[in-house]
Order: structure tokens, then C-alpha cells, then sequence
């Protein structure tokens, strides 16, 4: 019988480990409270078009994806007062982050997005747009976020 190992001595080099983000309090979001759910991280700008044409998919996405083991993350490197201001002229229901280390991780275009598995592994970076609520997609997080790869 394979144990769960603790997770007292997190892995320093797994991508997860590397990933910056703060709440738009500038409080530090440690992603090793998520595991055991999937992360749906989307790197994305108030001024990047095919972020703004990317976000009703993602929110549509998210709906569907309710109820399964799917946390959903929106990271800009923008400053709270900006994305405060967006976030207050638009509609969705996100969970807004700050990314404090996107050149440290590679991140040259957006938007681009990491899913990381309920392991914490990354098993999906994409850069570019992409329509979340089509189907194949909606399929790709399902089984990216199902515990038994």
C-alpha cells in the first residue's frame, strides 16, 4: 500500500514551488494548499486583448467545472489598483492574483496558462488564446484534475 508522503519537505525544484503570487491583499498564496485539486493558472493583463477575448471561455470553464476538483487562478503582474479597477468594470467571478516572478518562470506572452495536476505536476503550458468552454478542452482539465492519472 503506497502512503501519501507528507508534504512537510515541499520539492524546492517542482515548478509549483517557484510559482509567486500574492492575494490582492499582498498576502503570499502558497499553491501546496491546493493539492489534492487540480490549478487552473491563467497568466493574463488588463491590456492584453487576447486575454480580455480568452476570460468569458475561461468563466464559462469555470462554471461548468464547479464541482469538480478544479481551483481556478487569475495572476497579472499588474499593480492591485489596476486590477482592482478591472475587476470592478467586469463582471466575472475570479479569483484575482498577482504574480511576482512571471520572467523567473519564462512567461513571455500572454496569455498563458498552467495546469497543474492534483500531485502538483505540471501537465499543461500553453501559450496564446485558447476557448476553454469547448468541449475537448472541458474534457482536457476533467481528466488533467482526476486524481488517478
Amino acid at each position: 500500500i503506497n502512503k501519501p508522503k507528507p508534504v512537510s519537505h515541499p520539492e524546492p525544484d517542482r515548478l509549483i514551488n517557484k510559482v509567486r503570487l500574492k492575494n490582492l491583499s499582498g498576502q503570499p498564496i502558497n499553491l501546496e494548499q491546493y493539492t489534492g485539486k487540480a490549478i487552473f493558472l491563467n497568466f493574463w493583463a488588463t491590456w492584453c486583448k487576447p486575454c480580455m477575448q480568452e476570460m468569458p471561455s475561461i468563466e464559462k470553464a469555470k462554471n461548468t467545472l464547479q464541482n469538480e476538483n478544479v481551483i481556478f487562478l487569475m495572476a497579472s503582474g499588474e499593480s492591485t489598483e489596476e486590477i482592482e479597477a478591472f475587476r470592478k468594470t467586469r463582471k466575472y467571478d475570479f479569483n484575482y492574483v498577482l504574480i511576482e516572478n512571471s520572467e523567473e518562470l519564462g512567461i513571455q506572452v500572454l496569455p498563458t496558462t498552467y495546469i497543474f495536476n492534483p500531485q502538483g505536476e505540471l501537465v499543461f503550458s500553453e501559450s496564446g488564446y485558447r476557448n476553454w468552454n469547448e468541449k475537448d478542452n472541458i474534457d482536457m482539465i476533467r481528466k488533467m484534475a482526476s486524481k488517478h492519472e
